[in-house]
């Protein structure tokens, strides 16, 4: 006789271990739907300082939204456990140069090798230490990933300390002030010298009262990437999508937004 076939069970995290180069053993976390595409999209979701990937996992809606639309969801996890992310030393804020930033690349890798995630629809996002990982990512790997959203984060190099997962207590207070150009020098100069490429666009959150991560960063941000994607300072159009949120873009010649900031 037919017997009916059971529901489908929701798709779960699933720990990945042994992905590649991982110097700072950082730990892989992969959110693959049931529903997943063909030929997928991956978005690697960075957690701030004292998360780690099951926290982001279960407290954003990256994993419902992977059920809708089909895309691959990577969730890091620091190690030490509950740490922020290296984005202060030498090697993090160089291509291929060491640290943290390595081996997220290598869960990246894995992911389109052993899961057919899309190497042409690779994009990044993070909260706090993970905003800031944003912006060093899309600043290191201009050439893997096809945009990035920090949430309260720092531009690349901002926390600069010569250390692995130092606290730079200057930009996190919003002290650092850079002109467009000195900011975009650091991405073209040190992040991946000699870069040429097209560069992933940009979109940034900040709300006005944070009290960890001062808001002043925001506007050194916007000055950053629109120095680095080559278009005008001066909004292409301002709005309020929603009461008390101001959105801000950037638009090229052709009306395509590189950044945005909200």
């Amino acid at each position: 006789s037919l017997q009916a076939a059971p529901p489908a069970a929701a798709a779960s995290l699933t720990q990945i271990t042994s992905f590649g180069n991982n110097p700072t053993g950082l730990q892989m976390y992969l959110y693959v739907p049931n529903n997943v595409k063909a030929n997928p999209p991956i978005l690697l979701a960075l957690h701030g300082c004292q998360g780690s990937g099951p926290y982001l996992y279960s407290s954003t809606d990256f994993g419902s939204l992977a059920d809708q639309y089909g895309f691959i969801v990577i969730y890091p996890s620091s190690n030490p456990s509950g740490s922020c992310w290296d984005v202060s030393s030498n090697q993090a804020l160089t291509h291929n140069g060491g640290s943290d930033p390595v081996g997220l690349m290598s869960m990246i890798t894995y992911t389109e090798q052993h899961y057919g995630g899309n190497p042409n629809a690779v994009y990044v996002t993070g909260e706090s230490s993970g905003g800031m990982m944003t912006n060093v990512m899309v600043a290191d790997y201009p050439d893997v990933f096809k945009a990035g959203a920090a949430f309260m984060g720092v531009p690349y190099y901002c926390f600069y300390t010569n250390s692995v997962r130092g606290w730079n207590g200057p930009c996190a207070g919003g002290q650092v002030s850079k002109t467009p150009q000195q900011w975009g020098d650091l991405v073209r100069n040190t992040a991946y010298p000699g870069y040429s490429g097209p560069r992933p666009r940009v979109q940034l959150w900040h709300g006005t009262a944070d009290t960890t991560l001062n808001y002043n960063n925001l506007g050194e941000e916007i000055k950053q990437w629109t120095n680095v994607l080559g278009v005008s300072q001066t909004p292409s159009s301002t709005d309020t999508p929603v009461s008390g949120w101001t959105r801000t873009r950037y638009n090229d010649g052709s009306g395509t937004t590189q950044v945005e900031a909200y």
